[in-house]
C-alpha cells in the first residue's frame, strides 16, 4: 500500500492559485532517487493533469501502477470506516471523486486501479464498503462489466453496482429516462462519422433510421467532456462545414431543446440524488447554451451569485416542483450516489443533459465570493457520509 496526497488535497491548491509546478518537480526527483516511489509518480501524474499536460500524466500514472494498484488516503479523523473504491486508470474524469467528499471526514479511503480480471476479496485491501467508483467511458464498459458478477456475491456492502454504471452512457441512459414523468432527456444515438457525412450531405434523420432526430442537433465525440468539441448543428449545410474539424469516428447526436428561460439567459442546474434523496450542487447562468460552471462568469456578476445562493439556500422549493421527476429517475438508474445536470422547462418539466456519478462535487471555491456554497456542500458531506456509514452497517443491501 502506498500513501498519496490524493486528488482532494492537490485540486484544493490548484484552485486556490498555488503554483503546483514545484511540487511535482519535486515529485518527480523523489521518484527518481528512490524507486519504486508509486505514491509520488501517481501524485505528480495529477499535477500534469491540472497543467493540460495529458500525455505525461498517463505515462506516469501507468508507472506507478505498473508498481502498486492499491493506494490509501488518510482519514482526516479517527478511522470510523474503511472505503474501498474501485477505480480505473486514466484521466480524473474516469473516476467518482470521493476524495472530494469526504476531505475532513473520519473515512479512510483505498483506491485500487482495476483490470478486466477481478481479483477475488481475499486479494484486495481490507475494507468494511465498497464503492464502484469507475465512471461510465467506452474504455470504462469491460472493466464494469467483468466485475459485475464477482460484486454480486462480495462479502461486504457495495454501492453503485457497475450494471447501474454502465447505464449511465448518454445514450441508455436517454432511453431510460426520456419519457418519465416529468422529465424531457431528448432520445439520443450514437452514430458514426459515415452516418453524420450522409447527414451532412442532406439524406433525411429516418432514412438514416434516426427517425426522431430533428433540426437543430447537438453532435459530440463519444466520451467528451465540458463541452469538447461539442457543436450546435442548425440544419445539413452546417454539419458538412463542421464535420472536418470534428475529431474521432464515434459521436452522440441528438435534437438542441432551447431550454432559455423568459429573459433570455439559460440556466443549468447540478443536483446529486445521495440514497435517492436530491441535493444542489451549484448553478450556471449564462447568455450563451454551452453552460459549463467554469466559463458562465459566475465569479464576475454579483447578481448571478445572488440567485444562485437563493437557488442553493432555497433547494427545497426546487427539490419539491420536481419531486416526482427526481424519484423517477432514481427508481430508474438505481445508483446509490448520482450527479444531473439539468434544466427548467417553462412547461415544468425538467430537461436532463446528463445523468452520471462521475460529475465533480467539492467546497473549493472562494468561501469570500461564494460563501453561501459551504452550508450547501456541507449538507452534501454529512448526507454521503451518512449514506456510506449505513450501507456498511448493512442497512440498506
Amino acid at each position: 500500500m502506498h500513501t498519496v496526497l490524493g486528488l482532494a488535497a492537490l485540486l484544493r491548491r490548484y484552485l486556490s492559485g498555488e503554483d503546483l509546478t514545484p511540487l511535482g518537480q519535486r515529485l518527480l526527483e523523489q521518484a527518481a532517487a528512490q524507486p519504486p516511489a508509486a505514491s509520488a509518480l501517481l501524485d505528480a501524474a495529477l499535477i500534469m493533469q491540472f497543467y493540460g499536460k495529458p500525455t505525461l500524466a498517463l505515462e506516469l500514472q501507468t508507472e506507478a501502477l505498473r508498481d502498486c494498484r492499491h493506494y490509501c488516503i488518510p482519514a482526516a479523523l479517527p478511522v470510523r470506516l474503511r472505503v474501498l473504491m474501485l477505480v480505473a486508470p486514466g484521466a480524473m474524469m474516469a473516476n467518482v471523486p470521493l476524495e472530494c467528499l469526504l476531505e475532513q471526514a473520519d473515512i479512510e479511503l483505498h483506491l485500487y486501479y482495476v483490470s478486466a480480471d477481478p481479483l477475488p476479496p481475499e486479494a484486495l485491501p481490507p475494507h468494511d464498503l465498497l464503492f464502484v467508483a469507475i465512471g461510465e467511458s467506452t474504455v470504462n464498459q469491460p472493466l464494469l462489466a467483468a466485475w459485475q458478477e464477482p460484486l454480486a456475491h462480495w462479502p461486504v456492502p457495495v454501492l453503485n453496482l457497475p450494471q447501474q454504471i454502465a447505464q449511465t452512457a448518454r445514450d441508455t441512459a436517454a432511453q431510460r429516462l426520456h419519457n418519465l414523468p416529468g422529465v424531457l432527456m431528448p432520445l439520443t444515438w450514437r452514430v458514426e462519422r459515415p452516418l453524420l457525412a450522409q447527414l451532412a450531405a442532406g439524406v433525411t434523420p429516418a432514412t438514416c433510421q434516426l427517425p426522431e432526430l430533428t433540426w437543430p442537433v447537438l453532435v459530440r465525440p463519444v466520451d467528451s467532456h465540458a463541452g469538447h468539441a461539442l457543436t450546435l448543428t442548425p440544419d445539413a449545410a452546417a454539419l458538412a462545414a463542421q464535420l472536418p474539424n470534428l475529431p474521432g469516428e464515434h459521436f452522440f447526436i441528438a435534437p438542441f431543446i432551447d431550454y432559455r428561460s423568459a429573459d433570455g439567459l439559460f440556466r443549468k442546474y447540478r443536483v446529486v440524488l445521495i440514497g435517492g434523496q436530491p441535493f444542489g450542487v451549484h448553478m450556471g447562468i449564462s447568455s450563451a447554451w454551452m453552460i459549463h460552471y467554469l466559463n458562465a462568469g459566475m465569479a464576475d456578476d454579483a447578481a448571478k451569485r445572488a440567485e444562485e445562493a437563493a437557488f442553493l439556500g432555497n433547494f427545497a422549493d426546487f427539490a419539491q416542483r420536481h419531486d416526482a421527476a427526481l424519484r423517477a429517475i432514481h427508481e430508474r438508474m438505481e445508483l446509490d450516489y448520482l450527479g444531473i445536470d439539468c434544466a427548467e422547462l417553462p412547461d415544468g418539466r425538467l430537461l436532463i443533459f446528463e445523468v452520471d456519478p462521475a460529475m465533480v462535487v467539492h467546497s473549493f471555491d472562494p468561501i469570500d465570493l461564494y460563501p453561501y456554497k459551504q452550508p450547501a456542500m456541507q449538507h452534501i458531506f454529512t448526507a454521503f457520509r451518512a449514506l456510506l456509514l449505513t450501507a456498511a452497517a448493512g442497512a440498506t443491501r
